[in-house]
């Protein structure tokens, strides 16, 4: 039996923190390159907690530009922070695959600065979606 928009959008955002705390410590050990996925990926899990908390049922796709943008039918702030989060997007596919990058690979090529700001970005999301989800609540 599918759980109630609340508990679904709470246990979404669960796993994105579990993932933020994983991105932050690849960050510090060097796996830059996955941390800035996981990040992405934390970024993604985030937008569908609030989209899930909302009501939405099935959420299809991995772009944050987009899942940002449904996000803000609901919550116009979410618009505003579009320009600043959409970044990651570009971690979604070049940070695992060779054949995204001439002539390197991604091990090679994510630097600890990519991975921070990437890392730092994912946690800004959790956190304005955790905000969003409280306040839903109240």
């Amino acid at each position: 039996m599918r759980k109630e928009p609340a508990e679904e959008g709470k246990r979404w955002l669960e796993q994105a923190e579990e993932d933020l705390k994983w991105s932050g410590e690849l960050a510090k050990r060097g796996g830059y390159h996955i941390a800035c996925f996981l990040a992405q990926q934390v970024g993604e899990k985030a937008l569908k907690a609030f989209l899930y908390a909302r009501g939405d049922e099935l959420i299809i796709g991995h772009s944050v530009e987009r899942l940002c943008a449904e996000a803000a039918s609901f919550d116009e702030e979410f618009a505003e922070k579009v320009k600043t989060w959409s970044i990651l997007d570009g971690y979604y596919v070049t940070t695992r695959y060779p054949n995204s990058l001439p002539d390197s690979i991604p091990a090679r090529v994510y630097t600890a600065q990519a991975a921070t700001g990437a890392v730092n970005i994912a946690g800004e999301i959790v956190a304005f979606v955790r905000g969003r989800i409280s306040e839903s609540r109240s």
